[in-house]
């Protein structure tokens, strides 16, 4: 019975470790630039309240606003932005970006040239981030489940 028991536990465990096998794919691996973990780096802004909010009217800040949209629809279509988006509520943290760039300069740039970051209204905090490769995933994902535009 013990004879047993060990040949079923070591086959177990080798079936398993084939099974696990099976996930991984070298297609998505080299598609989205993934290291041996799985992960790759990326720029990552937060998007924080900036000091001229106030000074705008409500007019002005959706005419601020619309601009902001477009140059983050810009960014997407230039394959830079892999991902946006607001946070809920009304704190000083106002969003994120996750930037397919190496090179943190160029994500200044990019940010620099948004019409809310110019006007005062947003002002952006940028660090390099280690995160999953399946990230890069995210826009080609969206599009197909996206029913209405920004």
């Amino acid at each position: 019975m013990i004879k047993f028991l060990s040949i079923f536990a070591l086959l177990i465990s080798l079936l398993s470790s084939a099974f696990a096998q099976e996930k991984y794919d070298e297609e998505l691996v080299k598609k989205y630039q993934a290291d041996d973990y799985g992960m790759r780096k990326y720029v990552m802004a937060f998007l924080k309240r900036g000091p001229d909010v106030e000074r705008y009217s409500e007019e002005e800040r959706a005419k601020i606003q619309q601009g902001h949209m477009a140059h983050i629809g810009k960014m997407a279509a230039e394959k830079k932005l892999v991902l946006a988006g607001p946070f809920y509520g009304e704190g000083a943290l106002r969003g994120i970006f996750i930037f397919d760039l190496d090179d943190i300069k160029e994500a200044e740039k990019l940010t620099s040239e948004d019409p809310a970051v110019k006007a005062g209204v947003l002002k952006i905090e940028l660090l390099e981030w280690y995160g999953s490769a399946a990230v890069m995933a995210i826009p080609e994902i969206h599009e197909k489940i996206q029913k209405i535009a920004f």
